[in-house]
């Protein structure tokens, strides 16, 4: 999970390009796509901030270049020579000109584009969720945005996961941050908004079989773990992992939505209105996607239990640390 894997020299001269692969999601891909012994190439905005990548790899085996997914031409530059190209570009919050159309619809037909245009095999990363009639600015444009991915490469196999917890997450780690110094923490709409958190190891897992060619060509999967959990469940889990006792206040959508208005306009924008939006609609994987296969059983992989990775990361918010016992 955390430590650094070692790859082994590549073993296929095949290309994928992953754009989004220096974020959370992103450098497990990365990390899996090398291990298999693919090439890897990461176009990201900033390549100097991005060399943390190299050691996921063998030397030379992982490339970073500079594209962005507001110019077309940086995209179609970075996936030339591409046998296969990941799609991970997402936002949470919009911030500047990194709006959730020119990210989520503008970027991903800008990526399906070149993608068809090198004939390269394409994995779009989305989110349960995700419909061009939702509420939520945020699920809107992910729509949107396998729309303009469908149209452009018809067989581009479509990933769509729940919440991703894993190291790096922003929503266990925010949470256990936050009980450090508050007394309370807040249940948005009573916390009953269902979720079916999956591993982000697992993730990455599905998008490197979909790129190995393991998936139904044009398919769309939901990619779940294995527990379905409230809200309100996940904050007590999360707060007997790192012993500590912290109230649960319910919040209202209403006042919950308020607080944003404020909240979304403070740096790293700690809560928005969207996202209050999304807390009104359970988070978990279809009946038909179960029915049909397309979910990460399908895919071959055992989905990982919280339990079994939840320890691994957040010991660091225990008292002692890993020296602090917790009851099981």
């Amino acid at each position: 999970m955390s430590e650094v894997a070692v790859a082994e020299r590549p073993v296929t001269d095949s290309l994928v390009t992953v754009f989004g692969g220096s974020g959370f999601l992103g450098r497990y891909v990365v990390r899996a796509l090398a291990k298999r012994g693919y090439r890897v190439r990461v176009p990201v905005r900033r390549p100097e901030l991005a060399g943390f990548l190299q050691p996921l790899g063998y030397v030379g085996q992982i490339h970073v270049v500079q594209a962005n997914v507001r110019y077309p031409d940086s995209v179609a530059r970075a996936a030339q020579g591409s046998d296969a190209v990941v799609n991970l570009t997402g936002i949470l919050a919009p911030s500047g000109r990194q709006t959730f159309e020119a990210v989520h619809v503008f970027g991903a037909k800008a990526i399906a584009t070149a993608a068809a245009g090198v004939g390269a095999r394409l994995v779009h990363v989305s989110a349960i969720g995700a419909d061009p009639k939702a509420e939520s600015d945020y699920a809107a444009t992910k729509g949107e945005g396998e729309l303009a991915v469908k149209a452009a490469s018809p067989d581009a196999v479509i990933l769509r996961p729940s919440l991703v917890f894993g190291p790096e997450d922003e929503f266990f780690n925010r949470f256990a941050s936050l009980s450090r110094f508050m007394p309370a923490l807040p249940l948005i709409g009573g916390g009953t908004t269902r979720f079916q958190p999956v591993f982000v190891g697992d993730v990455a897992a599905a998008a490197q079989r979909a790129v190995d060619g393991k998936a139904k060509p044009g398919a769309i999967y939901e990619l779940g773990g294995p527990e379905v959990r409230t809200f309100k469940e996940l904050m007590e889990l999360m707060l007997h992992e790192i012993g500590s006792h912290r109230a649960l206040i319910d919040l209202p959508f209403g006042a919950a939505s308020f607080a944003a208005r404020f909240l979304e306009a403070l740096p790293g924008a700690p809560l928005t209105r969207d996202q209050v939006e999304l807390l009104r609609h359970d988070n978990v994987v279809s009946e038909a996607a179960i029915a049909e296969g397309r979910i990460l059983q399908g895919l071959g992989i055992a989905p990982a239990s919280m339990s079994s990775v939840l320890p691994s990361y957040l010991w660091r918010f225990r008292k002692a640390g890993q020296f602090t016992r917790v009851e099981t």
